[in-house]
């Protein structure tokens, strides 16, 4: 018998048997064609990693449930967890909802529309070993990062609403909006327990009070690539949404 073939029998066995390191939190929406490249990327490039990917669809009309019921036929049960939603209720909201299954000690969220790449998760990973991190962030606007795919006036609404508020709350990291981000569990349990916003601020108050809060913050570069298959959900009511909720974290938030 080949080696290596033995090798992955044993490890596949022995990730049955006890829980994952990582649980990776996928909120879905109408992600029909792209969760399958996710979940096939994220089995290529983290195959040195025990993890579990949690899916959380928000009823997805699409069918993105069944394609993902699929998906755990194909890679088991135990490795695609499907938790659905009877509707779309908010970003910060199928967090908690996919917390309560996560049997991870470390979250990892991302977006399931390929813009965040898998490839970058070890190195996030590592970083956060190296120098015992509570988070670590896959930014876009630090020196290696990037954004593609996006015209000039969404690139210049994105950096700026950045920069906005980073002046507005004080930040110290260079991109409090993204969503690809490494935590500690406990720490994110914590953090989302306390937040208020919804929608597009969520991303920003956690990582506002986690700043507040003195916790160890890291970096990685990463290139952002917009979306292959579907639309954008983000549009001008999310933007409106997202400047008077930047004010009313602003405003309240101690």
């Amino acid at each position: 018998m080949n080696p290596n073939f033995l090798k992955h029998i044993l490890k596949c066995l022995f990730q049955k048997m006890t829980n994952p390191e990582y649980s990776i939190l996928l909120p879905t929406y109408n992600e029909r064609e792209n969760l399958p490249i996710m979940v096939y990327l994220l089995e290529k490039y983290l195959k040195d990693i025990s993890y579990e990917i949690i899916v959380i669809d928000d009823g997805s009309p699409d069918g993105t449930q069944d394609v993902c019921k699929k998906l755990q036929k194909a890679y088991g049960e135990d490795k695609v967890v499907l938790r659905p939603r009877p509707s779309k209720l908010g970003l910060g909201t199928a967090y908690i909802h996919g917390l309560k299954f996560a049997k991870g000690k470390f979250i990892i969220i991302m977006d399931a529309d390929l813009s965040h790449h898998p490839k970058y998760i070890p190195e996030m990973i590592e970083l956060r070993k190296r120098k015992n991190l509570d988070i670590v962030i896959g930014t876009r606007y630090s020196q290696g990062g990037g954004v593609s795919g996006w015209n000039l006036k969404r690139k210049v609404l994105s950096k700026r609403g950045n920069i906005c508020s980073s002046l507005v709350l004080d930040f110290r990291v260079s991109d409090s909006t993204g969503s690809f981000r490494v935590y500690r569990k406990d720490v994110f349990k914590d953090l989302v327990s306390k937040c208020i916003s919804k929608g597009y601020v969520f991303q920003m108050e956690i990582m506002f009070r986690a700043q507040r809060d003195g916790l160890k913050i890291g970096e990685v570069p990463i290139a952002f690539v917009d979306r292959f298959y579907g639309s954008s959900k983000y549009g001008v009511n999310e933007f409106y949404d997202w400047a008077k909720n930047l004010w009313k974290l602003f405003s309240t938030v101690e």
